[in-house]
């Protein structure tokens, strides 16, 4: 029936708004056409939960043909069009709602006027599908699902939201909203969410997400503001909506797939700096599959590979954008206070040759080995390693994800060509490269000399920076350039950190921890510093070894985020109150319990470790950190034997941290 109206209505498609037959209005309609006035203006906490979390979940639409059902006044399609989509079409049923718009920059999208359950798209024309807040008004759920299955092409994405239907019913919501003459009820139907999930299953989708989240202290200050303490303590605990993520599978796919490889369950989840949530995750081919609450969880997941996660939050794994693996055994060198970097390098050189020497003993290899543990240790599950790629970081066996899409060269002081490295560099990838990292003229001219040779440009991430003032931040900005920061290591060598206005004002801007040449500790240390030297806020930081650094070192896998496609890289610690930037920002290396890299257990806890199934337990060798033990999935003790007939016996340290055989 879709796809006759919308041959019918051809003719006029050329026209920023198509008109397709919907009938007299209905009660609902008339409603709609008074809250067009009034909708872009009232605060929603619903429709603010929801932007939220979509936040996390919506993919990037550049080159996706995009439909937004419901689209109402176009709150999601003022989005959309910002994502470069190969086409963009908004349908409400409201012609008041179309008409608000229309009035905005929305470039070629084309609104049509159109009821649900009928969809005047093309067959199989759609990548992309959103219906924010729109089946609770339709009538008949069965035909909307078949015409939706319809339109999106087989593998595309269907994203679905509705105020909670359990929690409706229990707490007797209702949909409505106020002018300034009068009060508005809509009529809604209040469907089981299970019974939504299973007629949208039986039309070919297979669910990759579930989420049901509570209103949380974000949207507290939204019931305040609009007098509303008391439904705000009525609805703490319970679900406000609902958000579901499908996919049209094809003919010969199964509605639901059995995913093998992990599933981990009974977690609080983290998808964003304040959101985070209770689901099960489920891992295929190294890649995050699933992640749904149990309303959405299948009867027939019996596979073995489960770890039940039950009183854990599970993080992303972090994103370490500055780090030298292979000095990870070093302690910190040097007699500071230092005018810049080179003054430093050229002074341990010589002051502290011995013990250079002494460490350098130990074989590369050995070396680069304990810089994966030590990031390993502190979550860190991506590594940006500023040297030349080591034959040994692109083994299956290497604990971490290192960054190997890059070109580099040392610092100003020490580079061969900078032009020619530039130019080496993968148009997709980032340049990397120390500079102003000094508190003298030398250091703060650096950045002004590779802008002159072209080397400030939106590949470049400068490493320290500690030498820029407000008109270096702006040329970077200008040049969309970026910074990675590593404070602690400053903070050493120079008695100085960055301070807060100058870094608030850096658009681009990640963390590393450096090498214990200069730094504090870990990427968890470097944090805490950060926090209490440069007085950063938790969701900057949290933002700054998450999606932040995976984007400014172009990451393509989805490091940095817990989402569905992303890379199966995840850090688990014992649950606590607070928002999850908060809670990241006060961890230390003895709070992460265990560590997964691309669905594979790299890091466990004695805890974690009974939790594990035989077969998990068979890959993991115990080592004794400080006074803690960690089963790691590296060849541990053939590195510390390696390690102490260098240095000797209980005198190897990573990051600071002794290292020892399991005491049995």
């Amino acid at each position: 029936m879709g796809e006759q109206l919308y041959q019918a209505t051809q003719a006029k498609a050329g026209k920023p708004v198509r008109i397709a037959e919907c009938g007299t209005k209905t009660e609902n309609e008339h409603a709609f056409a008074a809250w067009a006035k009034v909708y872009d203006k009232q605060p929603n906490p619903l429709l603010a939960l929801e932007e939220r979390y979509f936040a996390h979940l919506l993919p990037h639409t550049k080159d996706r043909h995009v439909l937004d059902v419901g689209c109402g006044s176009g709150r999601w399609l003022s989005r959309f069009v910002h994502g470069e989509p190969a086409s963009l079409h908004g349908l409400d049923s409201s012609s008041e709602m179309i008409d608000i718009a229309a009035r905005k920059e929305l470039s070629d999208t084309e609104l049509i006027h159109a009821a649900l359950p009928i969809i005047p798209i093309a067959s199989g024309s759609k990548d992309l599908v959103l219906a924010s807040f729109v089946l609770s008004y339709v009538e008949d759920l069965e035909l909307c699902a078949s015409e939706l299955a319809r339109v999106i092409r087989p593998g595309g994405d269907l994203f679905l939201s509705d105020m909670h239907p359990g929690t409706a019913a229990t707490l007797g919501w209702k949909r409505g909203f106020d002018t300034p003459v009068q009060t508005y009820r809509l009529k809604a139907h209040t469907r089981p969410l299970t019974d939504l999930i299973s007629t949208f299953v039986a039309h070919g989708f297979a669910i990759v997400v579930c989420l049901e989240p509570p209103f949380d202290e974000s949207d507290h200050e939204l019931f305040m503001t609009a007098g509303k303490e008391a439904a705000w303590q009525q609805a703490a605990g319970n679900p406000a909506i609902y958000l579901l993520h499908l996919r049209r599978m094809s003919a010969s796919s199964p509605a639901i797939r059995e995913y093998e490889d992990l599933h981990l369950r009974g977690a609080q989840c983290v998808l964003g700096a304040h959101e985070s949530l209770a689901t099960s995750v489920t891992v295929d081919s190294g890649l995050v599959a699933s992640i749904a609450t149990e309303t959405a969880q299948t009867a027939s997941r019996n596979g073995t590979n489960q770890i039940d996660l039950t009183g854990y939050l599970v993080f992303p794994g972090l994103v370490n954008a500055h780090d030298h693996l292979e000095f990870a055994l070093f302690p910190r060198l040097g007699s500071p206070p230092y005018e810049n970097a080179t003054e430093w390098a050229l002074d341990i050189q010589v002051k502290e040759a011995e013990k250079i020497a002494l460490h350098k003993k130990v074989p590369k290899d050995v070396r680069l080995w304990w810089g994966g543990i030590r990031n390993l240790l502190c979550g860190v599950t991506t590594v940006c390693q500023h040297n030349p790629v080591d034959p040994l970081l692109l083994t299956r066996d290497f604990p971490i994800r290192v960054i190997t899409n890059y070109g580099w060269d040392h610092s100003l002081a020490f580079a061969k060509d900078i032009r020619s490295a530039l130019e080496d560099t993968p148009a997709n990838a980032p340049f990397l490269i120390h500079a102003c990292e000094g508190v003298d003229h030398v250091a703060a001219e650096e950045l002004y000399i590779l802008d002159a040779v072209g080397a400030i440009e939106e590949r470049t991430v400068l490493i320290h920076g500690l030498a820029l003032d407000a008109k270096g931040a702006a040329l970077l900005n200008e040049r969309r350039s970026a910074l990675v920061i590593c404070p602690s290591s400053n903070s050493f060598l120079f008695e100085k950190a960055l301070t807060r206005e100058l870094l608030h004002s850096i658009e681009r801007l990640g963390l590393g921890s450096d090498s214990p040449l200069t730094s504090n500790g870990d990427l968890l240390d470097e944090i805490r510093f950060t926090r209490w030297a440069c007085d950063l806020n938790d969701d900057r930081l949290f933002s700054m070894v998450t999606d932040e650094a995976a984007q400014l070192l172009r990451l393509q896998g989805g490091e940095g985020s817990l989402r569905e496609g992303a890379v199966a890289d995840l850090i688990a610690v014992t649950q606590r109150a607070g928002s999850p930037a908060h809670i990241l920002s006060e961890l230390s290396w003895r709070d992460v319990e265990l560590v997964i890299v691309g669905g594979l257990v790299q890091l466990a806890s004695s805890e974690i470790f009974d939790r594990l199934t035989a077969q998990m337990r068979r890959a993991l060798v115990p080592l004794m950190i400080e006074k803690e033990v960690r089963w790691l999935r590296a060849p541990a003790t053939v590195l510390l034997e390696a390690t102490e007939n260098v240095l000797g016996d209980g005198n190897v340290r990573v990051g600071g941290l002794r290292v020892s055989r399991m005491q049995v």
